[in-house]
């Protein structure tokens, strides 16, 4: 039994939320989002409340039920307030901005690492070490960050590298004589 699929979703003000056959559409101030759902989970919308529940008893539409609610509550979530992971960057001469479309990351390669933004993501750099990346869809938020966060990961010696904030990093005691 889902103990996340029992929980109903509920709608914000200014979120618009569609039902119909096997798709749901949320529209909000940051956007409209879209998503197929599966046959085996039923979605019904009673007030301001989305309540999801499996068709039959299989292990299939169990695991779905509880798999799209989440998904349907990340949606909402991010049409109304959207999702931002923020990364910082330790090291000396480490830096990064934001020109146009791109985002330059200097990170002791002999080169600048370009990345190109992808469409729905806003990258904002306030000082040089610190990168908010924001958007409305929390999976490709996460992905971008990961993606930058590996240009450069975290090193154990020195701490050196693009980390997340809050992110403990293990250090490990240097070579002895």
């Amino acid at each position: 039994m889902s103990r996340i699929g029992r929980n109903p979703i509920a709608v914000p003000d200014g979120v618009e939320v569609r039902i119909a056959d096997y798709d749901i559409t949320v529209k909000g101030k940051l956007g409209e989002m879209q998503m197929a759902l599966a046959s085996e989970v039923r979605v019904m919308m009673e007030g301001n409340q989305i309540l999801f529940e499996p068709k039959d008893d299989s292990n299939r539409a169990r695991e779905l039920w509880g798999l799209f609610r989440a998904n349907v509550s990340n949606m909402v979530v991010g049409v109304s307030e959207g999702f931002t992971k923020k990364l910082e960057i330790q090291g000396v001469g480490y830096r990064a901005a934001v020109q146009g479309k791109t985002l330059k990351v200097e990170v002791g390669y002999s080169h600048s690492v370009i990345y190109d933004i992808p469409e729905g993501i806003t990258i904002k750099c306030e000082k040089p070490t610190d990168i908010a990346v924001t958007g409305r869809d929390k999976q490709a938020v996460g992905q971008v960050a990961a993606e930058i966060r590996s240009f450069r990961k975290p090193e154990p010696y020195k701490g050196k590298g693009i980390r997340y904030v809050g992110e403990y990093v293990r250090r490990k005691e240097g070579k002895k004589k």
